[in-house]
């Protein structure tokens, strides 16, 4: 299987990493399934604090795989972890959920899917260094970190869609 153009090895990878295997994903375990895509995974899973550390490993496993610098990588699990937690709070806790996280040449894509379609994230008018604020920081750092992200209606629900720019690396000759 070929990658699509936007999934296609980023400009910004090095010739060391422009075509490696897919990282080595963990076992399947009941409630959680692990599938490679093309640059990245989908993770199937119902959403449990064992879950989503699996998530988050598997995206360290997978950035790190395809030359992504720990930066990046921080990043993408926070956008991960925040919008999974956006998920269990719309839908109630062990709701199924899919993750995809994949390299394209605009970025990491991250996408979260949930079955309720009714319920959007949403905005707070707090801003992030709010003393104030006890919550709903959570898609504050979201958009700081992957501007401009979306939600649309999917064939299991929603489907919360982002991406996580990466900085360009300088070519070495």
């Amino acid at each position: 299987m070929h990658p699509t153009p936007t999934e296609a090895t980023p400009a910004h990878a090095t010739p060391a990493t422009a075509t490696p295997d897919p990282p080595e994903l963990a076992p399947t375990t009941p409630g959680y399934y692990l599938r490679a895509r093309p640059q990245g995974f989908a993770a199937h899973f119902c959403a449990s604090p064992q879950n989503l550390c699996g998530v988050r490993a598997s995206t360290r496993s997978a950035l790190l795989a395809y030359g992504m610098g720990p930066d990046v990588v921080d990043a993408v699990q926070l956008v991960v972890s925040e919008l999974v937690g956006n998920s269990v709070r719309a839908c109630g806790d062990h709701v199924p959920l899919v993750v995809e996280v994949y390299v394209t040449l605009y970025g990491i894509a991250v996408n979260v899917h949930d079955p309720n379609p009714g319920v959007l994230p949403r905005r707070r008018a707090t801003p992030l260094d709010s003393a104030d604020a006890e919550s709903g920081r959570g898609l504050g750092l979201v958009d700081l970190l992957a501007p401009d992200w979306q939600v649309r209606r999917s064939a299991i629900g929603k489907q919360v869609r982002c991406r996580v720019p990466v900085p360009a690396r300088p070519m070495l000759n």
